[in-house]
């Protein structure tokens, strides 16, 4: 692969991972046009891995204070009796909990669906019809009162409901941002921490599909400059683009016009 169509594919990747509009659907769309005769899986791993680079950066501060209390919470995990007092003292290491239970869902539609999910990536058709699916999905927000959004934590329901959306966003075309934030905010959740979960969620789930697409011969077929290079165009763009979903999220902008 020659380095300028993976630093494209990286802008592509950066500038729709985090806006609601499908990051697969635009690189399937955009592999086609670039001539790729088949879809390079690890190729979309490594780009997407980019995007998780700035998550970690724009989330660093939660990241810290998730890693310090999931610390505690781990050294002292045999106290069961206090381990519910932990949580409820330690709410980052209860959101932590909380992704690892919305993770579940996606875990076990990846493993039961991965044939099916990698063959649709191949598949133009299916990507234009589920980007008019993501589409409706935003257009759900505008039936959303402005007082539902007042849940303050993640509950186990809401994070497997979550965690099931982001399940349903591995078929390309499918905005897993949109599908997981709308979902967070028809369930109750504040904004911004509709927005903070759907990102920490992405984490697991982003480092899983890089390890299962992980192999020499993808590598070498790639090449390890372009995927270095797209690596670091998706992470800077997806920065930006982060940044720029919470400012619209934060002032309920997300699909519908302020009040």
């Amino acid at each position: 692969m020659d380095t300028i169509s993976s630093i494209i594919l990286g802008i592509v990747q950066g500038l729709t991972e985090f806006l609601p509009i499908s990051s697969s659907g635009h690189l399937v769309l955009f592999q086609n046009l670039l001539g790729f005769k088949e879809p390079e899986l690890l190729l979309d791993c490594s780009l997407h891995l980019g995007t998780l680079l700035a998550v970690c950066i724009y989330l660093r501060s939660d990241l810290k204070n998730i890693l310090m209390e999931t610390t505690k919470l781990t050294m002292g995990f045999f106290q069961i009796r206090g381990t519910k007092k932990f949580l409820g003292e330690n709410p980052h290491a209860y959101l932590a909990l909380m992704v690892l239970v919305g993770t579940l869902p996606t875990l076990l539609a990846g493993l039961l669906f991965r044939p099916a999910i990698e063959n649709l990536f191949g598949s133009l058709s299916t990507v234009g019809i589920m980007l008019v699916v993501t589409g409706l999905i935003l257009a759900i927000t505008k039936l959303i009162p402005e007082e539902h959004g007042r849940r303050k934590e993640v509950v186990i329901l809401v994070a497997l409901a979550i965690g099931a959306a982001q399940g349903l966003a591995l078929i390309p075309g499918i905005s897993r941002s949109g599908a997981t934030i709308v979902c967070a905010l028809v369930c109750g959740l504040r904004r911004e921490l509709a927005a903070r979960f759907s990102f920490l969620l992405a984490i697991p789930a982003i480092i899983g599909a890089t390890l299962v697409q992980l192999d020499a011969e993808a590598i070498g077929r790639v090449g390890l400059l372009s995927l270095t290079l797209g690596f670091v165009s998706a992470a800077l763009v997806g920065l930006i683009a982060l940044k720029i979903l919470m400012g619209m999220v934060r002032k309920g902008a997300f699909a519908r016009k302020e009040r």
